[in-house]
């Protein structure tokens, strides 16, 4: 998807005697995969930074869109970020873009905390793709690729990639028509759920999400939140106060966690020594329970370690996982 949408924006550039734009400004937080695209599709990659809370530099977006402004194909960002928060002033950096020749690539990593709330096109973006695999049901790359088709605005139809039978363009991957195996799940997926579904599985992932927070911030810091203290779909758990009072990594976390019966959430990324939760939609408040139960008490463990009633060297955490007959 990635790669079809920035095709379609080197098209409509090219289109306009103007292929010599070809600088694609990426926040340092984005996903990799936002400067590997931009890279294959024949881009020069500006990385922008991000601030201590995790949003866009704005100043710093100011100031390379100017110094690139006769070489700006576009912007790629990632809303809601990929901290986990509804950046403000989205529209704001949307228009700077385009004020500046640009066109903007929406990430829509994070779309299943927007289905039924807002569009893409209105914040700004030229170019939207959709993850399957999160938003709408498919298995992360089982029973074939993953999947994500793209949105676009009108004046870049014409360049998106060709079809076999129009003769015109050419594919972006040797699947033209998809997975057979994968799209239909998402197209029963929508069909099933409806408008209504859709909104109330956006508006679930977010509750959810805020939930977890909540219920964990006294035990692990939530590194990112947005202006009135709640985060988006997800939040990232500061778990290096236990390596600092303990000496208790992510990993050990990420491991005992299995003895309670979870498979860790994200580790490190997108920063190191944290975990990122994503409740979804899917899970009932009785697992969400588990699981912030099981963190708990996973603290609660940690603080042991720390007053020296567990060996560093030897405890629950640092042994996980355990086995049945343990």
């Amino acid at each position: 998807g990635e790669y079809a949408g920035l095709l379609a924006i080197r098209g409509y550039h090219r289109s306009r005697g103007e292929g010599h734009r070809t600088v694609c400004l990426i926040p340092s937080s984005a996903h990799g995969t936002n400067p590997a695209s931009a890279a294959m599709a024949g881009m020069s990659v500006v990385v922008v930074r991000c601030t201590e809370d995790g949003n866009i530099d704005v100043d710093d977006l100011k100031a390379k869109a100017a110094e690139h402004a006769q070489n700006l194909a576009a912007l790629m960002f990632t809303y809601p970020s990929t901290h986990g928060v509804f950046e403000e002033g989205a529209r704001d950096l949307c228009a700077l873009i385009h004020e500046h020749g640009g066109q903007v690539y929406f990430d829509g990593a994070n779309l299943n905390a927007l289905v039924g709330l807002a569009r893409p096109g209105d914040i700004g973006a030229d170019v939207c793709h959709m993850n399957l695999h999160k938003t709408f049901c498919i298995p992360h790359g089982g029973g074939g690729p993953g999947v994500g088709p793209i949105g676009v605005k009108a004046h870049l139809k014409p360049y998106l990639p060709g079809h076999v039978t129009e003769g015109s363009g050419h594919a972006v991957s040797a699947a033209p028509f998809g997975s057979a195996s994968i799209l239909p799940i998402t197209w029963m997926y929508i069909r099933m759920m409806g408008a209504s579904g859709l909104k109330q599985a956006t508006e679930t992932a977010i509750i959810s999400a805020n939930y977890v927070a909540t219920r964990l911030e006294a035990h692990f810091p939530v590194l990112y939140k947005g202006r009135h203290g709640r985060v988006a779909h997800e939040c990232i758990l500061d778990t290096r106060v236990l390596k600092d009072r303990a000496g208790i990594s992510v990993d050990d976390i990420a491991k005992r966690l299995i003895d309670y019966g979870f498979h860790a959430p994200t580790m490190s990324f997108p920063v190191a020594g944290t975990l990122m939760v994503e409740p979804t939609e899917s899970e009932p408040k009785s697992e969400l329970d588990r699981f912030c139960d099981a963190m708990i008490a996973i603290s609660g463990e940690a603080a042991k370690v720390a007053k020296g009633e567990w060996p560093l060297a030897d405890n629950p955490l640092v042994n996980a996982p355990h086995t049945a007959a343990e």
